[in-house]
Order: C-alpha cells, then structure tokens, then sequence
C-alpha cells in the first residue's frame, strides 16, 4: 500500500485503538469516554479521556486529522510558504493517582502542505514525581532499544532534543527526566520517508510496554499526604511548561483546534505554594537535583 496521508491517518486511529486497550487492561477499573469533533475549517478528530481510575486519575489519547488553509501565525512561525496543511497524529497524556507512579506524555504525527512538504515528529518522556534512578534507566533503555533498530544516531540525537525542549527555562529545570523528541524528519540521503514513518510507528508501539513496566515497578509503594502535596507541586510544574512553552499547544490554539482536547493534558489538580522550599536531604531534594539536562540515564 503506498504511503499517503490517509493510510498514515488510518494508522493513527489504530494506534489510538490499541493503545486505549492497553490502558484499560492495565488500569482494570477505568473506561474511556469517547468525545468525536469536527473543526469547521476541515477535519476533526476523537478525543478519549478516562478519569478516576485505579492507576490514572486523569488522562487523555487523542487523534485528529485536520486540514484547510494555514493561518498566518504557522506560515510565520514556521517559515512557510502559503499553502493549505494537513495534520494528523496521536497525542497522550497520563496523570497516575499515586504520587510514586510518573506522568507520562507521547506525541507522534505527520505534517504535510499542498506544495509537497512534509515532515513526521513526536516523541516520548516522562515526568516521575520522584525520580527513582534505576526506573529513569530502563525507561531510556526501552528508547534506545527502539532508536537503535532504525539508526544508531537516533537516540543520543533525540534525547539531547527532548532534554533541550521539556526544559522549563522560567525555572532552570527540566520537566522530568526527559525521553526522545523529533521534528520534521524527512527522507534523506539514508533514510525514506517509509523507513521514517516505520521509526514513528516503532515509537507508538513502545509507549504500552513502557508504561506498564513504570506502573509495576511503583503500584504497591505506600504514600500519605507528604507525597501528595508534592505531587500537586509538580503537576504546577507540569502545567507551566505545557501553558508556556509547549509548542503543541501552541500550534493547537493558532489552528483553532479544539480547546478542550488541547488542554486535556492538564492535570485534575495541582498545586502552587509561594517560595516552596524543600528539606536538605529529602527525596524531594534528590528529585530536584535531578531535574537536570543531560544525564547519561542508560549508564547510569
């Protein structure tokens, strides 16, 4: 079947399928609501949202294909000529219940024009509450593996990428502990845009394994209130830079896409104390001085 962007949209909503299957199967008690929409200027989408689940207390895995003239601000932004866009991808975003279980984020997608330019990005990371080290290494590990099967570069490339844009620069620390980020991948003198499309799907493929084995790893560890007001601490974080400097937000908003599926990666709740100080030697503290660019988590 030859490559088109209906084909890639197709794989897009089964993606969407079989990644709610597994969430479901491994929240057990949580069920996904189905939202359908439609943007006037061409497209639309299915947003699906669970709440109040055993493990997620909040989340969200979205699919839209939208298409029509490119507003200005993109042309601008991005350094375009004019011409009509269309795009499509799936977005994720996980608020655990427990504090000791991280927030995970992925997002992959293809964007094309009507003067033949096109481009796929995405990527994948986490933000842990607390950083445990030897979960931030298998999450890298299960990155690389993937990585390493299409090209040896990707990895350490792509997560120089994600350590440089889920950084909060109002606050000199990054989101959490980072992953693998993209943008505008194209064929090359190495790569087709069939062999960069197989790498994007690879990547959604991971994010089901990769989360279940951070769900088990932290499921049975016991929290009380300490843990929970600094887990609505960093959700705050979590919501300054999604506000602030997340591009995918941004290029939502300036489509007129649909604001309550943009924003559905909001946490439930979350929390800002004025001048939050940690104690020295805390687990909190070791979680901040980990919120740093540029850890070797592989080999740590």
């Amino acid at each position: 079947m030859s490559l088109t962007k209906e084909s890639i949209a197709e794989w897009f909503k089964s993606l969407q399928d079989d990644i709610c299957n597994g969430l479901e199967s491994l929240d057990r008690t949580g069920k996904f609501k189905e939202d359908k929409w439609t943007r006037p200027e061409g497209g639309g989408g299915r947003s699906r949202v669970i709440t109040n689940g055993q493990v997620i207390e909040k989340g969200g895995v979205n699919f839209s294909a939208v298409e029509g003239p490119t507003p200005q601000k993109i042309l601008d932004a991005l350094k375009l000529p004019e011409a009509d866009f269309f795009a499509s991808g799936v977005s994720i975003v996980l608020h655990p219940n427990s504090p000791m279980t991280p927030i995970i984020h992925m997002n992959v997608r293809y964007f094309e024009m009507s003067d033949d330019t096109y481009w796929f990005g995405g990527g994948i990371d986490l933000t842990p509450h607390y950083v445990v080290k030897d979960d931030a290494k298998r999450f890298h590990e299960y990155l690389k593996d993937t990585c390493d099967k299409y090209d040896p570069e990707y990895y350490p490339k792509f997560k120089k990428w994600a350590d440089d844009y889920f950084f909060i620069k109002h606050r000199d620390e990054t989101r959490g502990i980072g992953g693998i980020f993209f943008d505008r991948l194209k064929e090359d003198d190495t790569h087709s845009k069939e062999d960069i499309w197989e790498f994007v799907k690879a990547v959604g493929k991971t994010f089901v394994p990769a989360y279940s084995e951070m769900v088990n790893r932290s499921k049975t560890i016991e929290f009380g209130e300490a843990e929970k007001a600094w887990q609505y601490h960093r959700r705050g974080r979590y919501v300054e830079f999604n506000l602030v400097w997340d591009k995918g937000t941004k290029f939502g908003l300036d489509t007129n896409g649909r604001t309550e599926s943009i924003l559905m990666s909001l946490p439930p709740q979350a929390n800002w104390t004025y001048q939050h100080q940690v104690e020295t030697n805390s687990r909190e503290a070791e979680t901040l001085s980990l919120l740093k660019k540029d850890i070797d988590w592989v080999n740590a």
